[in-house]
């Protein structure tokens, strides 16, 4: 792991995102319950966890549990949060789709595999997937295992966020900007650095059809810069610099709007965990999310 004069240690890009496994292992987790008790459903997300920890799960349950029991003390309604994400930004797109979308752009697409298990999109949404090539590659080694073959309406882009042009790479894959496009960036912005976020922001605004969107989520600036008086927050960052995926960009506390508006979006809906905590309602109120995560939507 290389680190940086200031002692962080830098964003590893040598090896598949271990974030983007974690994530599949959030939703592996929640599609095991009972249909009554899980709030997003993913069939597919135990093929994107090794082996190993899946092994171990099996043969030694009661160690697994302590161990999420562990990372819920460290980060108290994350993982509820991180659920409620995944069935927030489906439902989002599953709206898009009643209303005629024509493509689907997710970028930092890791192990999402919306284009997979959301039944509108098969062969009739264009699907453009960018993320770094070490974790795309394996992705794509993946879903061939999977299903025998890749999908003919999903292109794997691979880019650098931080280093490469998203115009460019888009426009020379086939994206088509008089299009009614959705960009989904699930657990992206947080991870590229300010400029990239501004950089990609303008392209969508340049280059999209008309009622074309966007959603992603987001930390506050807190959280990013290490001053959250929040030991969850705190906990957040600290983690992420151990894993080698620091977080990078985040919102002052009640500027996301303000900032989209600025640059030249509408209809900007912020999504905070008061709001989403409605999805654990009722018998399954008892589950915590974390407020430092939230979720915005916004048309072009």
């Amino acid at each position: 792991m290389e680190t940086e004069s200031n002692g962080i240690k830098k964003l590893n890009t040598q090896s598949p995102s271990k974030m983007a496994e974690g994530m599949a292992m959030q939703r592996f987790a929640e599609s095991s319950k009972g249909e009554e008790e899980r709030i997003c459903y993913d069939p597919y997300a135990f093929h994107f966890i090794s082996p190993e920890i899946i092994e171990y799960s099996i043969k030694h349950p009661e160690e697994a549990k302590l161990k999420v029991d562990q990372m819920e003390k460290l980060f108290p309604g994350l993982s509820s949060s991180i659920i409620a994400r995944v069935r927030y930004f489906d439902d989002y797109l599953m709206k898009n789709i009643e209303e005629g979308l024509e493509q689907l752009v997710i970028l930092g697409a890791g192990y999402d595999t919306r284009a997979y298990r959301i039944e509108g999109l098969k062969g009739n949404v264009k699907i453009f997937e960018l993320d770094h090539p070490n974790t795309q590659n394996f992705k794509v080694e993946k879903i061939k295992e999977i299903f025998g073959c890749t999908y003919d309406n999903v292109n794997y882009v691979p880019i650098d966020f931080e280093t490469q042009n998203i115009e460019e790479i888009l426009f020379k894959n086939g994206y088509n900007s008089s299009k009614k496009t959705l960009f989904i960036m699930e657990g992206l912005i947080m991870y590229i650095p300010e400029k990239s976020v501004k950089k990609t922001l303008s392209f969508i605004l340049k280059n999209s059809g008309r009622d074309s969107s966007i959603i992603f989520d987001y930390y506050p600036k807190s959280v990013v810069d290490g001053t959250s008086k929040l030991e969850v927050g705190k906990n957040i960052r600290n983690y992420l610099i151990e894993l080698g995926e620091p977080l990078q960009f985040g919102f002052e506390d009640g500027k996301v709007v303000e900032f989209l508006s600025n640059i030249g979006f509408k209809k900007i809906h912020n999504v905070t965990g008061e709001d989403y905590k409605s999805y654990f309602s009722g018998k399954y109120e008892y589950r915590e999310v974390c407020d430092l995560l939230s979720f915005v939507h916004a048309l072009v």
